[in-house]
């Protein structure tokens, strides 16, 4: 194979291969819905003393079944993915530790300067509150909280890492440079400015507000690498870098609406 380009695919082969870079993300955003649909049908309840666990903080349940899941899927589609050449790596890296701290700095400053909400929301400048809380069942230092901490990292650090570096990059990189031809013709981290406002644009908008600012920083940075490496490992290990350093935080600070 030519660690360029791809291999000439059969139409059915093609469309396999777009399934396994798009099902496991799909999948995980829509085990992700399902926390407001409960809401909605009026199963999330607040009372925590007259109701069960499971339903007043159903992302406890619903996040572990996330990681199993698409830890289930990413093994179905494992030889689909192509994650060669192996380089990049220390650059990989340097660029998730420098993209997690655009993303995290103007959180801090809000913090540590005591600043008021205000339009500057928009750039990240606000409180991060509410959140994934692992000591919400049994309090903190307990053999629940330390697993659900681990299910977070794992959740963060491998997981999401995987899946969406494999749509993002992988998969959607591709995708608008010959959407309406073989775009598995085209090679891993090809430029093109288009591509590169298109996704970042997605990946800005499928986050949170408060972090739209981040997730264009990161994003850009992101796709440079794609571009400069022609590596998907090396864009999975900067997302697992940044994913890994992000939940240090939060643990550190208790700003778990990063989470």
């Amino acid at each position: 194979m030519n660690v360029l380009g791809q291999d000439q695919l059969s139409e059915e082969d093609g469309a396999k291969k777009t399934l396994a870079h798009v099902l496991p993300i799909v999948t995980f955003l829509g085990l992700m819905a399902v926390v407001p649909l409960l809401e909605i049908v009026g199963f999330v309840v607040e009372n925590d003393e007259m109701f069960p666990w499971y339903r007043h903080a159903p992302e406890q349940w619903l996040y572990p079944m996330q990681v199993v899941v698409c830890l289930c899927l990413i093994k179905k589609y494992w030889k689909r993915y192509n994650f060669a050449p192996f380089r990049g790596m220390i650059f990989a890296t340097l660029m998730g530790i420098i993209g997690i701290l655009a993303w995290i700095l103007p959180g801090y400053l809000f913090a540590e300067l005591d600043m008021d909400e205000g339009w500057w929301n928009f750039f990240g400048f606000t409180a991060r509150e509410g959140g994934f809380d692992p000591a919400q069942l049994g309090g903190a230092d307990t053999f629940m909280y330390w697993l659900l901490v681990v299910l977070r990292f794992l959740r963060m650090v491998v997981v999401v890492a995987i899946i969406e570096e494999v749509f993002w990059r992988g998969f959607l990189m591709r995708y608008f440079l010959d959407k309406d031809g073989n775009y598995w013709q085209q090679p891993f981290g090809k430029f093109s400015f288009k591509t590169y406002a298109l996704i970042t644009f997605l990946f800005m908008i499928v986050h949170s507000p408060a972090d739209y600012f981040g997730a264009f920083i990161y994003g850009s940075i992101a796709y440079w690498v794609a571009v400069r490496t022609k590596s998907l490992a090396a864009c999975i290990l900067m997302h697992s870098v940044a994913n890994f350093l992000l939940g240090c935080y939060v643990m550190s600070t208790g700003e778990y609406g990063y989470w």
